[in-house]
Parts: C-alpha cells; sequence; structure tokens
C-alpha cells in the first residue's frame, strides 16, 4: 500500500513539474506576442488617450486666461477588439466634439485658443474649427494646438472644435493639469460596449442610461472644483494566454484532489491499480493542457476548453474500461474528472470567484471523504 502511495506521489511531482514548464512557455509565448503586437497596433492605432480641456488667453494682456464658461462636450466610444494570438486588444474609434463658450473679459480683441490634440503622432479626420458656429479654415498655428481668433472685449461667442481618432485602452478629459474649477459643464459620452469601467482618478457619470447597443453617460456640472478628469476604460474580453495560464499553473492542485479521490474509491471498492495506471490518468489530465495551451489561439476559447475537456476524457474512460471496467471508467472516474478537472479549470475563467469556488469544492470533497471512510475506517 505505501509503496503504491510513494509511487503516486512521484507521479504527482512529476506531473506538476511538467506543467511548471508548460506554463512558462505559456507565459513566454504571451510576453514576445505582446511585445511584437503592441508596437505594431500602436503604429496603426495609437495608444491611450487623454484629451485636455483647452485654455483661451489673451497674448497682449499679458497672457491673461480667459475663463471658459460653459462646455458641451461629446464623446463616442465605439469598440473594435482584435485578436492577435494569445492577446485581445481593446482598440477604438472615437468622435470627438466640443462647444466652448468664451467671453472676453479682457481689453484685447486678439485672443488665442489653445487645444493640444491627445497624441501627437496620431490622425485625425474630419478636424475641424467653428466660431459662432461658422466653420472656420484651421490656420497653421492649429497643428501646434493654437486658435487665433479676435473677440471685441465684453462680446462673447461659442467656439467648436471636432476630430474623429482611434486609441487604445482608455479614454480620458481632463479638466487641467491640476484642481480646476469650471461651470456650466455638460458632457455626454456614449458607448457601443455594456460592460463599462473607469480609469483611476475620473469621476463618476451623474447619469447612466443603458441603450440597445451599449451607455449614454452624462456628466452634467452647473459649477464644480476637481482634480478629477472624465474617462473610460474600453474593455477587454477574456484573455487567452493569462486564462491558459492560470488553468496550467493551478492543474497540480486540480491532479492532487482526483489522485486523492481516486485512491480513496480504489481502496473502499478493493480495485486494484497499479501505479502505472496512475502515470496514464496523470497523463490524460495534463494532455487537456498541452492541447488547450497550443489550441486557444486558433478558436474560440469555448471551442477549445470543450474539445480539450472531451479529449481528456476519452483518453481515461477509454483507458479505465480495460482496466477496472465499463462502470468504473465512466462513473466513478469519469465524474471525479469532471468535477476536479473541467469544472475546476471552468472555474479558473472568472479570476474573481475561482478562489472561493475552489475553496468550496476542496470543502465538499473533504466531507465527501470525512462520510465515506468515517464507517469504512475505525481505529480502535
Amino acid at each position: 500500500m505505501w509503496k503504491r502511495v510513494l509511487a503516486i506521489v512521484a507521479i504527482f511531482c512529476g506531473a506538476s513539474l511538467a506543467w511548471m514548464i508548460l506554463g512558462a512557455t505559456i507565459v513566454l509565448r504571451t510576453a514576445d506576442s505582446d511585445s511584437s503586437q503592441q508596437q505594431r497596433l500602436s503604429a496603426q492605432w495609437g495608444s491611450a488617450l487623454v484629451q485636455n480641456a483647452p485654455k483661451v488667453v489673451a497674448p497682449d494682456a499679458l497672457s491673461v486666461v480667459v475663463p471658459i464658461r460653459g462646455s458641451r462636450i461629446d464623446v463616442a466610444l465605439d469598440l473594435e477588439q482584435r485578436r492577435k494570438g494569445l492577446l485581445w486588444y481593446n482598440l477604438y474609434n472615437v468622435t470627438f466634439s466640443g462647444q466652448y463658450v468664451v467671453r472676453n473679459d479682457t481689453h484685447s480683441k486678439h485672443l488665442v485658443m489653445c487645444f493640444l490634440l491627445p497624441a501627437s503622432n496620431g490622425s485625425y479626420a474630419d478636424y475641424a474649427y467653428s466660431i459662432g458656429g461658422k466653420p472656420v479654415a484651421a490656420p497653421e498655428g492649429a497643428q501646434r494646438g493654437e486658435l487665433d481668433f479676435d473677440l471685441a472685449p465684453g462680446q462673447e461667442t461659442m467656439i467648436g472644435v471636432g476630430y474623429r481618432t482611434q486609441g487604445m485602452e482608455s479614454f480620458v478629459y481632463r479638466l487641467g493639469s491640476g484642481i480646476e474649477s469650471v461651470r456650466d459643464f455638460s458632457l455626454t459620452m456614449r458607448t457601443n460596449f455594456k460592460n463599462i469601467d473607469f480609469p483611476p482618478r475620473t469621476l463618476t457619470p451623474v447619469t447612466e442610461i443603458p441603450t440597445a447597443e451599449g451607455w449614454r453617460l452624462e456628466w452634467t456640472y452647473a459649477s464644480l472644483v476637481t482634480g478629477n478628469g472624465i474617462g473610460m476604460l474600453v474593455p477587454y474580453p477574456l484573455q487567452p494566454g493569462p486564462l491558459a495560464q492560470r488553468i496550467t499553473f493551478w492543474a497540480p492542485l486540480a491532479l492532487l484532489f482526483y489522485l486523492f479521490v481516486m485512491l480513496l474509491i480504489t481502496t473502499l471498492n478493493r480495485i486494484e491499480l497499479h501505479p502505472i495506471n496512475y502515470f496514464f490518468l496523470a497523463a490524460a489530465f495534463f494532455a487537456f493542457h498541452l492541447l488547450f495551451a497550443y489550441l486557444v489561439d486558433r478558436i474560440p476559447i469555448e471551442a477549445a476548453f470543450a474539445i480539450c475537456s472531451a479529449v481528456s476524457l476519452f483518453l481515461t474512460v477509454s483507458y479505465l474500461r480495460l482496466v477496472a471496467g465499463w462502470r468504473f471508467a465512466a462513473v466513478e472516474s469519469g465524474l471525479a474528472q469532471l468535477v476536479y478537472l473541467v469544472l475546476f479549470s471552468y472555474a479558473l475563467f472568472n479570476e474573481g470567484w475561482s478562489g472561493l469556488t475552489i475553496t468550496i469544492g476542496a470543502i465538499v470533497t473533504l466531507f465527501a471523504a470525512m462520510q465515506l471512510t468515517g464507517r469504512a475506517w475505525k481505529f480502535s
């Protein structure tokens, strides 16, 4: 008995080492793919975008800042995710439109609006200005984020600016570099995705309205003093590479539960399994993770998971039917593998719940083992 247990322990240690090596290869494959794809996609789509609010100054009056009396901003985010190998990338198209009310309270009629675009190396379609509702041709200074215009002292006008561009990961609208005061401010953001989240140091919406495609979010303030901005994190789908890593590195624990249950069941039912039988059972477990690691970057995650589960179960059941018969292979062993390989791995799909799910599974396993052995093994 003890020789068999020692042999099973040796098999478990060898399988665990194999899983650590497989997990390390997935980590390297993911990192190599990410470094090359990030550069390629950044060159094509740009990076995370931060749009700063404009500033209006009167350069003839020692660069006195002219306050913006009202802001009407519209942002539309159109998610366009792309999968490259073991990773998804959350790309998006953004349409930005801003209308700003300016009142010239200085003695100078010449004003300059400083509006820096979010990325100096980006591409901007439909880039346009308007003053008083009338489109104006962007002057040469607009390339540097500057728009010169005349406004008589004491007069008020509305300046508009808009563009379309692309970005990755997040979009943030900053009210300024530090704590800023704004009034009569309204920003509306529309998304074509449901799963929304907000970057650090940004305000949550005042109003959230679900739409057929996503959300209509509104930030509306009569007056506001804050050092935070307004933004959106573009959601990621389930990532194939990190998921394969997580399932692979947790695999030894799943095998430990399975081998423990199998040893318990065979002992209680007086079924003799040779250590070589346990070796092949561990190999069937490993086949699941090996196939999943190299299939998940080719087909959808759910399909890869289903195929790998079916292959591993087929290997185990078809093998054990020769060793201990169909009933033991399909019922006891099949159910144990379904729980400790398939369901255990599926619990890791949601990283936030995986720890609790595995803990509950361990407690249920302990309870079942205690109930099965409580009457069968009595010690005097």
